[in-house]
């Protein structure tokens, strides 16, 4: 089985939280279970408002598939099985 996790790294920056608010989370997807990359490797995420990092969050600790998901794949199922569209802090960074 193949397992995802969040892994939040920021932002940190105390002049990106003075000028838009600690209201934002971003980091990373780490992927586990992949026979191909027995180390494990990462999706970037980009940053989104934080109470959408903490529901998607709870939905990927539950999420395990049979074959390695790409990002996109991810966010669509998602999007299908909550309904929620997540609040990106640059919606071209997605």
């Amino acid at each position: 089985m193949i397992t995802y996790s969040t892994n939040w790294m920021g932002p940190i920056n105390e002049n990106f939280i003075e000028e838009y608010g600690s209201h934002w989370s971003g980091g990373r997807i780490d992927i586990f279970g992949d026979p191909d990359n027995p180390m494990g490797f990462e999706y970037s995420l980009p940053i989104m408002r934080t109470e959408d990092w903490n529901d998607f969050d709870a939905w990927l600790e539950d999420l395990e598939t049979e074959t390695l998901w790409t990002f996109e794949q991810i966010m669509e199922e998602y999007l299908q099985e909550t309904g929620h569209v997540i609040r990106w802090w640059k919606d071209d960074e997605r």
